[in-house]
């Protein structure tokens, strides 16, 4: 086979690509380098043996988690990008910035109900109140934002205590500080990795549905706003009671990573991420299994007429603009 043709077998169609709720959770990598070959991407790790290297699936990955000691080149990112999987940096002790790949075949549809749903200080309410009774059930009817903060802290307090006598845990307090990571107890360090890959998966299943991950609903000021806004929903039934479960492991951070993408498989959650978005941007929307991708589709937008069809010369014979 010529290295022309593996090229064109290795860059992806719409139609190879599949739907963000079908794709596996998250990969992470870390003290590696990863190139693009003629056949794909890989991540190459130097040994006395030589080079290994381990191909990537990155069109069936939602997201890359890159830890510390990766490189990339430009192809591979290229490729990745094309692909529609996200790339995520992940520091050491799960300090995190982000880095994200938009795939340029997403409408805006979600998008611009997102705008209208943030934009509007009613509309605003009522998302994050779908947030909570998403997570914790019925909200007292006309409960302002400050009240469903402090119910919601009530409620995670009362399951740490729970958590915590559960596992003979004599005493523990959520405490998150990068410069004395190494200090930190396993079930703060296990939260801390577990949370930040739900962080990552989640920011690529908004980023696949051409949303904003920076118009929070409940979080703001942050471009990651709206990624803490839906990870929070899964939160109490995901990621804390697995940090709790490692309180005696050696090695927390790993232990919940590996846990967590167990975890996806067995809820489902790649798909529940997905519709959780819709649902709460838009209850009412038709949501068909072709909106996540979405595709080549662009209109103009006419105050008056609504949508019109792009491409087309909207010129008229009736128009003069001679200089006459």
């Amino acid at each position: 086979m010529t290295s022309t043709a593996r090229r064109k077998l290795a860059a992806p169609t719409l139609a190879m690509l599949p739907r963000i709720s079908d794709s596996l959770s998250f990969l992470y990598v870390e003290a590696v380098r990863i190139v693009q070959d003629d056949t794909g991407v890989c991540a190459q790790v130097e040994s006395a043996r030589g080079t290994d290297r381990v191909y990537l699936p990155t069109a069936a990955l939602a997201c890359i988690l890159l830890g510390p000691g990766t490189s990339i080149t430009q192809p591979a990112m290229a490729t990745i990008a094309r692909h529609g999987t996200s790339l995520v940096c992940v520091g050491a002790g799960g300090v995190r910035s982000y880095a994200g790949i938009m795939p340029a075949s997403l409408t805006t549809a979600w998008l611009e109900k997102q705008v209208r749903a943030w934009a509007n200080d009613e509309s605003r309410l009522q998302v994050a109140t779908r947030m909570y009774e998403a997570r914790f059930g019925a909200a007292p009817p006309g409960a302002s934002l400050a009240q469903l903060r402090g119910m919601e802290g009530q409620r995670v307090k009362a399951l740490y205590r729970l958590l915590a006598t559960k596992h003979g845990i004599k005493r523990f307090k959520r405490n998150y500080d990068p410069e004395a990571w190494d200090d930190q107890d396993p079930v703060n360090k296990a939260l801390s990795g577990a949370n930040s890959c739900m962080y990552g998966v989640v920011h690529a299943a908004v980023l696949a549905l051409g949303c904003s991950p920076a118009l929070g609903f409940i979080h703001s000021g942050t471009q990651m706003a709206f990624v803490y806004d839906v990870a929070d929903l899964y939160k109490a039934r995901i990621t804390i009671p697995l940090a709790f479960s490692l309180h005696a492991s050696t090695d927390p951070e790993r232990e919940a990573r590996r846990r967590l993408r167990e975890d996806f498989r067995a809820f489902k959650l790649m798909p529940q991420i997905v519709a959780d978005i819709q649902a709460l941007i838009d209850p009412s929307a038709d949501r068909p299994a072709s909106a996540e991708r979405g595709s080549d589709l662009v209109h103009l937008w006419d105050p008056h007429a609504g949508a019109l069809p792009a491409g087309v010369n909207y010129g008229s014979d009736a128009f003069d603009f001679s200089l006459e």
